[in-house]
This record gives structure tokens, C-alpha cells and sequence, in this order.
């Protein structure tokens, strides 16, 4: 992973591991790295142990990657859904490569093929794979013609059909009601059942389309919630799972909203892979309100792997997109149906009541005089029968979803100040000034025009949404500027010029900007790679776990499940590290009450510091931002601590 590329790169096409302990943490980086020059080595080891490794195959278009997954999607539980995500990403360019064996030697190899085809069809549409099959003659096209000519819901059925447990009953169930009026009947609610246990991620049984396209929306989310209830009253069965996945094909918001507290608790209840599953029904809802979600367990959640698959799911839906991860987070905080100025009017009827928000995002209630309320009063008896309980529920999912924006987007805005991220002047009026929630944020912080001959000038936005520097005089953006969140290291003799600002017009920052601490190091220390002055002192292990809400990591379990150390990224391949003893026990993280700081370092990578030799970095490299920063995180860490 660490070799020089020239050298590593000959060597993986001869390289057989044997090793394959933990293969696919292992084995990812490599392939990443190395892109097709791995290939080789993970054609050999990868077969070796499918249900473990299957994964590692996902980026790659190859011919024999390909007879892999079409051979395990049909003969594997453990890889059919990797081999469905393959098929799925894939699809297009695999089938010519899958036409060979599906008008092969009748067998294993020309049955799984064929099943690998009539899936590509389902999911990218029968020309693909008809175009593909002419490609290699008449023949070969007449063949796949007659194996494409089936019915799409009778091909699509397996040879064995599924079971319906006899929790999934439609007596338990809500009704399904229909667009044109009334409800399904039983019978047909039976069907849908059979279909929903037929369909699979990545591989929809086809008739759920007409389903969707006949029953209301709204109607058939409650079904499938009440379904998945009944599944988890059954303790989840994993044979029928599909009960979670129906969740993405019918779920709607409301859904997302449910889940997703269901989805962070179920590591915590030896249900990791649940919860995994979980983040794939998130991506299939695809509304902004489900990414928006999704984004904030890859953010803010305590297990670590649950943290790095949504991260990896994002990343996914972003790619699609031509975008970065952060750049989707940007365009998916939702309006909410808010005016431009970030409020709206909850209707009872006789009476109605303006709702706002403050700095940190907390809603706030008017009444019609204008006068404060603490909340939404219950609807009364004079009020709309109808209207006010709809408002109300409206009022409620309003406050749970900025709840959720909130806490994501503050960190997300102090996270972007400290890393300096940037946007361009379009980027900034679309995205923050003009949204209607956002805004409330923005124009109680102060930004940075930055301009390409170098000029930098700081500006706030104003109440109506202008522009205005620290003597309150207007500032026009330039439209080549780009943008950015000001440190109290950027803006220097005008620092004391924006606090008396802000003090004047009573504005209160949504996190510490202006009034944040700013620290550096000595002069002794600046040419260092450790810094002693921490080392040797102990802390209790909440005030270490703190550091995590800082964007400092855990370090990786080591013998007996202690995790030894703890670090913060600092750039691409630059780490503050804190060795630990006696460490984090996993699971158990009061067990060891106190923390003796034994070692605080930079290096190229977290790791246990006894079995490191070499460094590379010294604090003289770094930026005055990032040490203030990291600074203010040690001096928090160690605050009434003596050695």
C-alpha cells in the first residue's frame, strides 16, 4: 500500500496471497491504488472466498469478473447481492461480455449467464442486451431474441417461488387504497406481498410498477411500514428481509423520518448488518429528505463502521451525479416549503400562526398579533376539523426535519471555516444566501471574498439578504470570487471591528466564529513532530470521547478490543495522534475511567506509536488555522489537568 508505484505495480501481476484474513479491508486500498494493474491478483484470490470478498470486484468491467457474479448471483446467498449491485452498476457494458456463455455448452455456466441477461434486461431494458447479442451474428441474436421473448413477470419469477410467512397477513395489514377509489382486495394484496418477497435490491420483481402506478403513494408506505413492523415483531428473519427493502420501493418521507432512529440503534443491538441494509433502503427512497438523512449518519452516529457505509453510499449517489460528497450535501438541505424569508404560516382556519427560526435553527411561534408563543397550541374546537389537524401534523414533521438539517448543517459550516472550503460566488448566492432555511445561518457569520490577484475582503450578509463589510458599508461580490468562512486568523486588525459589529446588532453566531480562541505553538515546538507539554497527563475518558464531536477518530481495536489511540486527519497523509493507555475498551468505554496521555505526534497515518520509527512531518509544515484548531482541542481535552 506504501511501496513505490513503480516497483508494487509489476509485482501484483504474479502476487498470490494466500492470507486472506480480513481480505477486504486489506485488499480495497491496493485496488484502489492500482486500479486494473491489480486485477490479476484479485481474479486469484477473490474466488477463494466470494462471500467475503465478492466486494472487491465491484469497480471493475472484465469478462471474468463478470462469469464470477452471474455464477454466484444464482449459486451464493452470501454474494446474490453484491451480484446484483454489480449487474446493476454494470450492466450495460457486461452484457456483451455474458452473450458467449448464454448461447454456449448448455450447463451451470450457460444458465447462470442466461439469468445474468435476463436481469440486465429487467433492470437496463431488453435492446441493451438484444444489441449485444447481435454483435457476435444471426445466430447468437435469434438465441437471445427467443430467451428475451418470455413474458417480463413470468422470466422474472424464480424457480422456486418464496413462502409468505403467516405474519405477513392482509387482515393485520393497513388497506391499500386505489388512485381511482376504493381498495385492493385481498386477493390482490396477496399478489403485491408475493411481489414485494420476489423483488430484491437492485432486482425488482417488474409487476411492483403497476403496484405503485395503481395504489396512492401515501397509502401503500403506511403498508409497507406496517409490514416491516410486523418483520421486526417476528424478531427479522433474514429470509424475509424483503420486508426492510419494501421500505424503498414504497416508502415515502414519513418513512425516512421512522427509520432512521431504527437504523442508528440497531448496531448498538448486534444488528449491524441490519442497519447496513438499512442505509441501502435510505438510497432507494432517493428523496432529499432520505439523502439529507442518510448524510447525517455518515456524520454524526457512535458506530464507526455504520458511519463509513453511509459515507460510502453518499459517495455513491454523488458519483452518479458528477459531484463530491460535500457538494450533494450542499444541494440537498431542502426548503421545506418555507417562504424566502424562512418562515411559513401554519392554517387552522379561524386562526393561524407564523413560524420562524433563530440562530441555531429552533422554531419559534407567532400568533396572529404577533405575539410569542412557546408552541403550536393543540387544535380547539372552533378551529377546522380537517385543516388544523393536517397543519399540525405538518408543524410536526417541520420540526423534526430542521432538527435534523440543524445540527448537520452548523457542523457542517464550522467544519468548512476550520478546513477552509470554498465556493464559488454563484455556488454561495444559490445555495446558502438564497435558501430559506440556510440563510439564517449565513447572515449571522462572517465570509471571505477571495478574488484571483490575491485580494481578500471580508463582508457579512445582511437582513435583506446584501451585502455589508465591517464599517456597514455595502460590498458587491465579484462573480469570479470565490467564497469561504472567515477564522479570526484571516481577518487580523479587523477582528475587533466585526465583535463590535455583531455586539451592536445584538447577532448571535450559530457556533464560536469571532469570539473563537487562537493558539500556536512555541517557538521550540514548531520544529517538532511531538508535543511533550501534553504527554505524561491524565484525563477522564468522556472528555477523550469529546474529541470525537471534533473530528478526531478511534483508533482500530487492537488485542482484547482496546482501541490504543486516537487522531485527527490533518491533510492527505498527515495525522495528530494521541497514544492511549491503557486505551478505549470497545463496548465497555468506562471501563477504563481515566486516560494517561502517553505520546502526542504527527505521522502519515494513525497508528499504535511503539511500532513506528519514522516521521515525516513537523509542525513547522502545518497552517495556522489547523494548529490553532488543534490546539484548542488539546487544551479543551486537558483543562484542569495536571501532570
Amino acid at each position: 500500500m506504501h511501496g513505490d508505484e513503480d516497483v508494487v505495480a509489476p509485482l501484483l501481476a504474479t502476487w498470490d496471497p494466500d492470507d486472506l484474513w480480513d481480505g477486504e479491508d486489506t485488499l480495497k486500498p491496493i485496488a484502489a491504488r492500482f486500479g486494473l494493474a491489480a486485477l490479476p491478483m484479485l481474479l486469484r484470490a477473490v474466488p477463494r472466498q466470494p462471500s467475503a470478498l465478492a466486494p472487491l470486484f465491484l469497480p471493475f468491467v472484465d469478462a471474468d469478473v463478470a462469469r464470477h457474479m452471474a455464477d454466484w448471483a444464482v449459486r451464493l446467498k452470501s454474494t446474490a447481492s453484491t451480484a446484483r449491485a454489480w449487474f446493476a452498476r454494470h450492466g450495460v457494458a457486461a452484457a456483451p461480455l455474458l452473450v458467449p456463455a448464454a448461447v454456449g455448452k448448455a450447463g451451470a455456466a450457460r444458465n447462470a449467464a442466461e439469468q445474468a441477461l435476463t436481469s440486465i434486461a429487467t433492470t437496463h431494458g431488453d435492446e441493451v442486451v438484444r444489441v449485444a447479442a447481435r454483435a457476435y451474428g444471426p445466430q447468437a441474436a435469434a438465441a437471445v431474441d427467443e430467451l428475451l421473448a418470455a413474458d417480463p413477470l413470468e422470466r422474472a419469477l424464480p424457480a422456486r417461488m418464496p413462502v409468505l410467512p403467516g405474519w405477513a397477513e392482509p387482515s393485520v395489514l393497513p388497506q391499500v387504497m386505489v388512485r381511482s377509489g376504493g381498495a385492493l382486495p385481498v386477493a390482490a394484496v396477496r399478489n403485491a406481498l408475493m411481489m414485494l418477497a420476489l423483488s430484491k435490491p437492485g432486482e425488482v420483481y417488474p409487476g411492483v410498477a403497476a403496484l405503485t402506478g395503481t395504489a396512492e403513494s401515501a397509502s401503500l408506505a403506511e403498508f409497507a411500514w406496517a409490514l416491516f413492523e410486523q418483520w421486526r415483531m417476528e424478531n427479522m428473519p433474514a429470509k424475509e428481509s424483503w420486508a426492510l427493502h419494501a421500505l424503498g420501493l414504497l416508502g415515502d418521507d414519513e418513512t425516512v423520518r421512522r427509520l432512521t432512529p431504527v437504523i442508528r440503534s440497531w448496531p448498538g443491538e448486534s444488528a449491524h448488518h441490519r442497519a447496513v441494509e438499512g442505509l441501502d433502503v435510505l438510497a432507494a427512497i432517493g428523496s432529499d429528505v432520505a439523502l439529507l438523512h442518510l448524510h447525517g449518519i455518515s456524520q454524526r452516529v457512535k458506530f464507526k463502521g455504520l458511519k463509513v457505509r453511509a459515507g460510502e453510499k453518499i459517495a455513491e449517489v454523488a458519483a452518479g451525479l458528477g459531484l463530491t460528497g460535500e457538494q450533494l450535501s450542499d444541494r440537498l438541505v431542502p426548503d421545506l416549503g418555507l417562504d424566502a424569508d424562512g418562515s411559513t404560516v401554519i392554517d387552522y382556519g379561524p386562526r393561524s400562526f407564523m413560524v420562524g427560526f433563530d440562530e441555531q435553527l429552533r422554531p419559534y411561534v407567532l400568533d396572529g398579533d404577533g405575539k410569542r408563543r412557546k408552541d403550536l397550541p393543540k387544535p380547539g374546537a372552533r378551529d377546522d376539523a380537517e385543516l388544523a389537524p393536517a397543519e399540525r401534523k405538518r408543524f410536526m414533521a417541520l420540526k423534526k426535519d430542521v432538527r435534523t438539517i440543524a445540527s448537520d448543517q452548523v457542523r457542517r459550516l464550522e467544519a468548512a471555516m476550520v478546513t477552509g472550503r470554498s465556493w464559488t460566488a454563484q455556488e454561495f448566492q444559490e445555495l446558502f444566501v438564497g435558501h430559506p432555511l440556510l440563510w439564517h445561518l449565513v447572515r449571522r457569520l462572517v465570509w471571505l471574498s477571495d478574488l484571483e490577484d490575491g485580494t481578500r475582503s471580508a463582508f457579512r450578509v445582511a437582513e435583506d439578504r446584501t451585502f455589508a463589510d465591517a464599517e456597514d458599508d455595502v460590498f458587491v461580490l465579484a462573480d469570479d470570487a470565490t467564497v469561504r468562512l472567515a477564522h479570526p486568523l484571516h481577518l487580523g486588525d479587523e477582528l475587533a471591528a466585526w465583535s463590535e459589529l455583531f455586539a451592536d446588532y445584538e447577532i448571535l453566531q450559530p457556533f464560536p466564529q469571532l469570539g473563537r480562541g487562537v493558539l500556536a505553538l512555541s517557538e521550540k515546538e514548531t520544529d517538532e513532530y511531538r508535543l511533550t507539554r501534553f504527554e505524561g497527563l491524565k484525563v477522564p475518558i468522556g472528555k477523550v470521547l469529546g474529541l470525537q464531536r471534533r473530528g478526531w477518530e478511534r483508533g482500530v481495536p487492537q488485542d482484547a478490543g482496546v482501541e490504543r489511540w486516537i487522531s485527527k486527519r490533518l491533510s492527505d497523509n498527515c495525522y495528530l495522534v494521541i497514544a492511549l493507555d491503557p486505551g478505549i475498551a470497545v463496548g465497555v468505554v468506562d471501563m477504563f475511567p481515566d486516560q494517561t496521555l502517553e505520546t502526542v505526534w504527527l505521522d502519515t497515518r494513525p497508528d499504535d506509536h511503539w511500532r513506528r520509527g519514522e516521521y515525516q512531518h513537523r509542525f513547522t509544515g502545518l497552517d495556522a488555522v489547523t494548529v490553532s484548531e488543534f490546539l484548542n482541542d488539546l487544551a479543551e481535552l486537558t483543562e484542569d489537568v495536571a501532570s
